[in-house]
């Protein structure tokens, strides 16, 4: 039996990968030229950068997928813990180091903001009752049923997920500073803590149990021994490869035909493409249920973003591997990102310094970044043409002015990534640096579902399905497929 899977993301892979195991011939496709969709990797002037991931928080994933052919990540990657896990830099120049131990942790709260540190502890328990009914539980379970969905609801209503991460966050911490810390994760998959409902607060306690990791040699190294594991199961791997539509006939998805006149066929198909895409632009509405339809025309969606990837000619080495670097502005700020008309003229930033951990990333006595700015996605009419020019100049003046003094003269082989981007390269709608965002209307049963609405053995993974963005939400996504398509129909050939 063939299955062809659209799209190497990590959710595409990880889908080939647990197909192959269960026996399918499997084909994997993607238009991109290297495996790992934003997870690429960007090389110039002996500058390395990781497209997109960077920060490995759920390892035991990625181990999963050697152990179904009895292989060990350990053998193919070396992921190394980060100290801290982030700095935060606040406004006011003052910073706070998160990660280490809990007992590091707690010094440093005591340090930032004095008393402080038991509502920490408790809010750190209420994450990880949060995290074992929706990670443990619900992560890996298929949700295209409402009654799956309706029996969560005393669970939910425990848990208090009506709030928002913002307001769970406040309900614990008073200061300003730490509540604009522990409240930026839904930022990592897309979503306004102000809108995102508080089950993404687990986020918090995946970091607290599982560590947060570097891949020596970057999340590229993951995206190569991954290649190389689907390689040597036999998988069919076709890049620069762009599928058109999806095939359906009597209500069954039956194969594609690529945007080159071919046409593949399939016993089953997994797409690992944007949903809005895939419903939007690859499956005929006739073919689709009702239900798809109204997702796609009620959707909302992630913010885009602004990717600026630079060397310096020089290196920073009080410069944190990672460091969220905050603005004045927090709550209207993200107001402005998510549902403003116009680019704001001041900006947050992840900034990214992968030589902190592994010098190969750029040449002797230099350093690598990448600098991560949250922006609106192109339903607001931004010209990325001239404004991702001034974008960068505000940027480079910020942070020459703070953490990386004379920047401005020692940057060197830079490029940017613009919305406009993730909506050519990736086929993202609008632009969108993930998917759908992740309110609660677009969550378990409400988001695009793991199984195809209305079209038989036709699968969803990626970030715009359950259980959503970000590295762990994407490889969670395989398993739910692998749940659907339950245990292994045929022998490996």
């Amino acid at each position: 039996m063939h299955a062809i899977v659209i799209g190497a993301g990590y959710g595409g892979m990880a889908a080939a990968l647990r197909l192959r195991a269960k026996g399918y011939r499997v084909t994997l496709l993607d238009r991109c030229e290297q495996l790992g969709g934003r997870a690429k990797v960007f090389e110039q002037d002996g500058f390395r950068h990781d497209a997109g991931p960077t920060v490995i928080t759920a390892p035991f994933l990625f181990k999963e997928l050697f152990e179904l052919f009895g292989e060990r990540l350990e053998d193919h990657v070396q992921l190394v813990p980060l100290k801290p896990w982030y700095r935060f830099h606040f406004a006011d120049g003052e910073h706070f180091d998160y990660g280490g131990s809990l007992e590091e942790t707690l010094a440093e709260i005591e340090r930032v903001a004095p008393g402080e540190s038991q509502g920490y502890l408790k809010l750190l328990e209420h994450s990880r009752r949060i995290f074992d009914v929706g990670f443990t539980q619900l992560s890996g379970r298929p949700f295209h049923r409402l009654a799956t969905m309706l029996g969560q609801i005393p669970a939910l209503i425990r848990l208090r997920c009506d709030r928002t991460v913002w307001q769970m966050v406040c309900a614990y911490l008073s200061s300003p500073k730490l509540r604009q810390a522990f409240s930026i994760q839904p930022l990592l998959v897309g979503g306004n803590p102000f809108d995102t409902t508080s089950i993404y607060g687990l986020i918090h306690y995946l970091e607290r149990t599982h560590g947060v990791f570097f891949a020596m040699g970057g999340t590229g190294a993951i995206t190569e021994a991954l290649g190389s594991l689907l390689t040597r199961q036999g998988v069919d791997i076709q890049l620069r490869t762009t599928v058109q539509r999806v095939r359906v006939k009597k209500g069954a998805a039956i194969g594609v035909e690529l945007a080159d006149g071919r046409a593949l066929d399939a016993d089953l198909v997994v797409s690992d493409a944007d949903p809005a895409h895939l419903y939007g632009s690859m499956l005929a509405g006739k073919q689709q249920a009702q239900s798809a339809r109204l997702k796609l025309k009620t959707a909302r969606y992630s913010m885009g973003l602004f990717v600026l990837y630079f060397g310096t000619r020089r290196t920073y080495p009080d410069v944190a591997h990672h460091t969220i670097w905050l603005g004045a502005r927090y709550r209207e700020l993200l107001r402005d990102i998510f549902t403003g008309q116009t680019l704001p003229a001041d900006f947050s930033l992840y900034v990214h310094r992968p030589t902190a951990t592994d010098p190969s990333f750029a040449p002797a006595g230099c350093d690598s970044f990448y600098v991560l700015c949250p922006v609106p996605n192109l339903q607001t009419d931004i010209d990325w043409v001239t404004e991702g020019i001034k974008l960068r100049d505000r940027i480079v003046a910020a942070l020459d002015a703070t953490i990386l003094p004379g920047l401005a003269d020692t940057i060197t082989a830079e490029f940017q990534k613009t919305p406009t981007d993730f909506r050519d390269d990736y086929l993202s709608v609008h632009g969108a640096g993930f998917s759908v965002a992740p309110l609660f209307r677009q969550s378990a049963w409400f988001r695009f579902h793991n199984r195809a609405e209305g079209i038989r053995q036709l699968y969803l993974v990626g970030a715009g399905t359950h259980p959503g963005a970000g590295l762990p939400g994407v490889l969670c996504s395989a398993k739910v497929l692998d749940a659907l398509i339950g245990p292994t129909l045929v022998q490996s050939t």
